[in-house]
């Protein structure tokens, strides 16, 4: 299977799409999950182009797994989280939704359970507090 240019996340890193921007750099783009698992749910999103892990440049993987840490720790920080899953799909039966390469990090709360990947729209606004909290700690 090849890239397609034309996905939700494509569309969202030329800027023809709106996000809950956490942070950006020349490697990458720090977005909020519209669709959270739990409080705090971000994604992110390797500019370089690749449909998922198969196709990767390593050298991509390589610059984006240090922004993949930081993320997570300011994840932390900023909900007061128990712990922390880190996801990543590979194909239709793996549950990947979007093909564009992206790195879920989920935040775990003691005693909650994770809503099904997928499952119902966040409030835009708290979405745009968790950003604003979550890039205070970058």
């Amino acid at each position: 299977m090849s890239y397609d240019s034309a996905n939700i996340f494509a569309k969202i890193l030329k800027g023809e799409l709106p996000c809950h921007k956490v942070y950006e750099d020349d490697t990458a783009l720090v977005m909020m999950d519209i669709f959270p698992q739990s409080t705090g749910h971000a994604l992110v999103i390797p500019k370089t182009p690749s449909r998922n892990l198969l196709d990767a440049d390593p050298a991509a993987l390589s610059a984006i797994m240090p922004l993949v840490q930081r993320v997570a720790a300011a994840i932390m920080a900023a909900t007061d989280a128990d712990g922390i899953r880190l996801a990543q799909f590979n194909e239709a039966p793996a549950g990947q939704t979007v093909f564009h390469l992206h790195f879920h990090l989920i935040p775990a709360y003691e005693g909650v359970a994770l809503a099904p990947h997928g499952g119902g729209k966040a409030d835009d606004a708290e979405l745009a507090a968790l950003a604003s909290a979550i890039a205070a700690r970058l």
